[in-house]
């Protein structure tokens, strides 16, 4: 083949299109700038304000949003961008436990119920079905309430929430993969039961699980987000987004503010980490 024929046949045609299919949308890139901004509002908030978030001057108590203080005040003078801000750490923090509990308990259910069978199979069917034929929040709530109200348990009754959606998608990847001509090889070559299942099975079917625990995290944020909400995380002062939301509602008719601005953040971190995960997904389904 010529270089007239590569740089002017259907390879040079094909090439501009392979490259736009790897690229990532502008809607994705936005999508990760704002989970890197919370992220590092989160690891450092003193970077993005010098106001402390449990300390207000009520001379500005409701004081609308504006040049000095942008997203405005609450009834207490205190600057709600820095709650915001240094609400992210816990937020983000206690999402974050919530979707290791989910991933680990459930991928590990899910590995060995589809890879063993049987029994173990049977005993692991029978728990998934339990867990989700109840709502996952109120799941949530039950757990939260049995360990006590704090951000931490309210993460962890989170986590528990989600192992048997976690469970379920493992056990279908590893039955789907469990049957393929490589693992069949690699019995035969002689290789331990423990050996495939680590070295061979899991690999292979831990990619769609890693997609969709970038969903579930946006999913935690929520549910954390609605179970501080309804009081069962860190009491005042602490800023948690969902508490964030809890307090404004009380102001909402003289100072919105304080609702729509806590509101917006966590629906805008929420729809960016689902845009992540979709696209990913898109691009492992090509």
């Amino acid at each position: 083949m010529t270089a007239t024929a590569l740089t002017t046949g259907p390879l040079a045609a094909a090439r501009p299109r392979a490259l736009a299919r790897r690229r990532p949308p502008v809607t994705v890139i936005l999508s990760v700038a704002v989970i890197l901004l919370v992220l590092a509002w989160s690891l450092v908030p003193g970077l993005f304000t010098r106001h402390d978030p449990a300390l207000g001057v009520p001379d500005d108590k409701f004081t609308a949003p504006g040049g000095q203080y942008w997203l405005g005040t609450d009834h207490l003078g205190r600057d709600l961008l820095t709650r915001i801000i240094h609400g992210s750490a816990s937020s983000m923090t206690s999402a974050l436990i919530a979707v290791a509990i989910g991933v680990v308990v459930g991928g590990v259910l899910g590995l060995l119920s589809g890879y063993l069978g049987g029994w173990v199979d049977a005993v692991v069917g029978r728990v998934v079905e339990v867990l989700l034929a109840i709502p996952g929040f109120l799941l949530a709530v039950v757990v939260v309430t049995a360990l006590g109200y704090d951000t931490r348990n309210a993460a962890i009754a989170t986590g528990v929430s989600a192992v048997a959606v976690f469970a379920r998608l493992m056990r279908a990847e590893v039955l789907r993969v469990r049957t393929s001509v490589f693992i069949e090889a690699a019995r035969v070559n002689g290789g331990s039961s423990a050996y495939v299942l680590l070295r061979h099975v899991l690999p292979n079917a831990l990619r769609p699980v890693v997609s969709l625990a970038i969903l579930q995290f946006g999913v935690a944020i929520l549910v954390i987000a609605g179970l501080a909400f309804l009081g069962y995380g860190d009491p005042p002062p602490a800023s948690d987004w969902g508490l964030l939301v809890s307090d404004g509602r009380e102001h909402l008719l003289h100072a919105p503010w304080l609702v729509i601005a806590p509101g917006l953040v966590i629906a805008v971190v929420v729809l960016s980490v689902s845009r992540i995960s979709r696209w990913l997904d898109q691009g492992r389904n090509r």
